[in-house]
């Protein structure tokens, strides 16, 4: 039985916050020792995911280092103001259309299931800013990196509705509750 529709910004960050090197490499993450198949893992959620969308940073970055070409099989809305290259056979769209107008696109394309904020952490701030992300979910490495992309450039308040331990990696999953009371529009990043 399939239950209310949810819209997840699920990702990996470093300890002091960033989910990429200021390169947009991931390369840190992926040397990491994560079970796949352990507590919180990606493919477990990956399964329940209708539709996604991604910045043009993190898709280029997939599509330069995913072995597979294009491992989705969702559709995907890359948000962009250049031309991409689209690999055959899959269903990607490149767009710049406002994140509302694309967040009621992913939700008919995903046909019940739950949507996907993929990143960087500026898209999936301006779904926090239109409220349309429902939880957040982190990975966090045992890593630090110094600077790079931020988590989540927003002021929000977050619920802890979830925690578990993925070998290396502490995981927790939030509910978005809005924006803090005490921090005014436009001083959030």
């Amino acid at each position: 039985m399939m239950g209310i529709m949810t819209t997840h910004y699920f990702t990996a960050c470093s300890l002091d916050g960033f989910i990429a090197t200021t390169e947009h490499s991931l390369g840190w993450l992926l040397k990491q020792d994560f079970d796949q198949d352990g507590p919180m893992s990606y493919q477990e959620f990956e399964r329940s995911i209708g539709a996604l969308a991604m910045g043009a940073s993190t898709y280029e970055w997939v599509l330069r280092n995913d072995p597979d070409g294009w491992a989705y099989r969702q559709p995907t809305w890359v948000f962009t103001h250049r031309r991409l290259p689209i690999p055959e056979g899959v269903d990607v769209r490149l767009t710049s259309a406002d994140v509302r107008q694309v967040h009621a696109e992913m939700t008919a394309a995903a046909q019940g299931q739950d949507l996907w904020v993929v990143g960087g952490g500026d898209l999936a701030g301006q779904f926090c800013d239109a409220e349309l992300v429902d939880e957040v979910w982190v990975q966090y490495a045992p890593v630090t990196l110094g600077a790079g992309a931020p988590l989540l450039p927003r002021a929000l308040d977050l619920e802890l509705i979830d925690v578990a331990r993925n070998r290396s990696f502490l995981c927790g999953r939030y509910r978005v509750l809005g924006r803090p009371s005490d921090v005014p529009a436009g001083r959030d990043g």
